[in-house]
């Protein structure tokens, strides 16, 4: 019947206005018995009793107060109903943002970004449906009925008992239709969200499918996604119009069999005409609440189906466990520590660190290097606490670096990745992401140290100049400037570099490596490298291999017979040295 007991606990701290809900909705019904009980005194009066308008109109009164009081309520109870749905989608989804805010961004980069997009728009609109409609009419369709009864089985025993075995002849359809619906708005979920990941992927890839001139060819891809995702909500609305014309069927057969019944005794003075029209009258509204519960059924099954990929993304690991948090912490350090340090990906067999043990002092230079998959950007993400070692300790200064701060700890670190991304603003709005408050003379100043300064004021609007999403009006180089600019602007005492000259020509190679070159003798630099260029000004290289720490040195050391560096180059040939 779609219900799951996290989506209760949204309602925990708004219980009043779910009540309040339930409440005007039982008003409504109390209204609607009271005024077929006057409709069918007036009508019973007028026409058989032969009463005059005058003694009618006291009546008449009620009846048109119990009419007007039945719109009211109902149109309360609705205020509320949406007023919940609001509230609950209000607070999810800054629940979710929030949550995803705290997820390690290793863990996030595993999951579609369309598809969590999809979830963060469409999933909690589709939960609109579930808290305003459905779940209300879900307590409706138990309450309400079982009122009826109250007042229907003193006045007429056998009207009761038809009433009592009829009611259950809805609820058993929906069960028997609800193993099919759910399967096909399943799939529908699916679609939709596959099909909202694999648009987003291909607008952000566009510039290369141009390049590559596969553009074309995607639109087929597309097409036969958007007629998946057409024939899954067919086949959902194929079930909803056959189940809507079943429950339909079955509320109208059950108020015949009381309109025969009834009409049979009347027929023989068995009933007083009175007693029986109420009855007739409340016939369908009996069954009234049962139908607008299979109405809402698949919009709350659709909310329901979005809300356990909701619930998925609650269980998304957050970046770190801080225990026992330092409560006032240096601005510097003198040494970062990797004692028996191990990390296994969850789901994986295979251990991407293990037993690292080494120091970085402050103020030196490293640089990691090793092959694809050998573990170097996993020891950055520790390091940036992105991820928490499965075993062993990173310890700073003695202290565990979980116990830090988290916000304290970032102000320690300038991370340039290989990839800086920039967002659709100014150059100035890019640099100041690092340093909110900072002076246009410091900016500029950071920019001359990343060799970009010069051709900022060459552009139009200058440092003004919209970059376009991940900086897409500026070239590989330009961008990797940006990014160094940031650390410089940013002058923290630890500076991460992911391969900051990857995919460029050696020209640009070698103008990084002298803007590197430049970055204050004070801080801490660890830089993940390919290149020898980048090694020779290095004070400790880190060789990894499988996840090992397998040599260390200087690059004369590395360089020995039969270290890492002398193998390497061995193995690619003499001719690279």
């Amino acid at each position: 019947m779609n219900l799951d007991s996290r989506l209760f606990k949204l309602i925990k701290d708004l219980k009043g206005t779910f009540f309040l809900t339930i409440f005007f909705a039982l008003l409504t019904a109390i209204a609607i018995i009271f005024q077929a009980h006057y409709l069918s005194r007036i009508i019973d009066l007028s026409f058989l009793k032969k009463q005059s308008l005058e003694s009618l109109l006291p009546a008449v009164f009620v009846f048109v107060l119990l009419v007007l009081g039945r719109f009211l309520s109902q149109w309360i109870s609705n205020h509320f109903a949406i007023q919940l749905s609001s509230r609950i989608r209000f607070d999810l989804r800054n629940r979710l943002v929030n949550q995803l805010h705290k997820t390690s961004p290793v863990y996030l980069s595993l999951e579609k970004r369309g598809e969590l997009t999809n979830t963060l728009q469409q999933g909690i609109e589709a939960l609109d449906a579930y808290f305003r409609s459905y779940l209300p009419q879900l307590f409706n369709a138990a309450a309400i009925p079982l009122l009826i009864l109250i007042f229907v089985f003193p006045i007429d025993l056998l009207s009761g008992t038809v009433f009592l075995f009829t009611a259950p002849i809805i609820p058993i359809f929906m069960i028997l239709i609800g193993g099919l619906a759910k399967r096909a708005t399943q799939r529908q979920w699916k679609t939709l969200s596959f099909l909202s990941a694999y648009l987003l992927d291909m607008i952000e890839g566009l510039t290369t499918l141009k390049i590559l001139n596969r553009s074309h060819s995607q639109l087929t891809r597309i097409k036969t996604l958007s007629e998946q995702f057409r024939q899954t909500t067919i086949s959902v609305l194929r079930i909803a119009f056959l189940s809507a014309l079943v429950l339909e069927m079955a509320a109208t057969i059950s108020t015949a069999v009381i309109a025969v019944e009834i009409g049979l005794r009347l027929l023989y003075a068995k009933l007083p005409f009175s007693q029986a029209l109420f009855i007739l009258i409340l016939a369908p509204e009996f069954y009234q609440p049962m139908r607008q519960l299979g109405a809402s059924f698949h919009a709350g099954m659709e909310g329901f189906e979005a809300a356990q990929r909701i619930f998925e993304i609650f269980n998304f690991p957050f970046r770190t466990t801080a225990v026992d948090q330092i409560k006032e912490t240096p601005n510097s350090f003198s040494s970062i520590t990797f004692n028996q340090v191990s990390f296994t990906y969850p789901g994986s067999q295979n251990t991407a660190l293990k037993n690292i043990n080494f120091s970085i002092q402050y103020g030196k230079k490293y640089v990691i290097i090793g092959t694809s998959g050998s573990g170097k950007s996993t020891l950055f993400n520790l390091i940036l606490r992105f991820i928490t070692p499965t075993e062993g300790k990173i310890l700073i200064d003695g202290r565990n670096l979980q116990c830090w701060p988290e916000e304290s700890w970032f102000q320690m670190i300038s991370w340039v990745p290989q990839k800086a991304y920039l967002f659709h603003d100014t150059i100035e709005a890019n640099l100041r992401l690092v340093k909110p408050y900072a002076t246009q003379k410091e900016i500029e100043r950071a920019c001359q140290k990343a060799r970009l300064h010069t051709f900022i004021e060459q552009l139009p609007e200058g440092y003004q100049t919209i970059v376009g999403e991940r900086g897409i009006r500026l070239s590989g180089g330009q961008a990797q400037r940006l990014a160094l600019a940031r650390a410089f602007l940013k002058n923290a005492p630890i500076i991460l570099l992911d391969e900051p000259t990857a995919n460029l020509d050696p020209q640009l190679d070698r103008e990084i490596i002298e803007i590197i070159n430049q970055l204050p003798k004070e801080t801490t630099q660890i830089i993940i490298a390919h290149r020898l260029s980048t090694l020779k000004s290095a004070d400790t290289i880190l060789a990894l291999q499988n996840g090992r720490l397998i040599d260390s040195g200087s690059y004369e050391e590395l360089l020995q017979p039969g270290r890492y560096l002398h193998r390497m180059l061995n193995n690619l040939g003499r001719g690279t040295r």
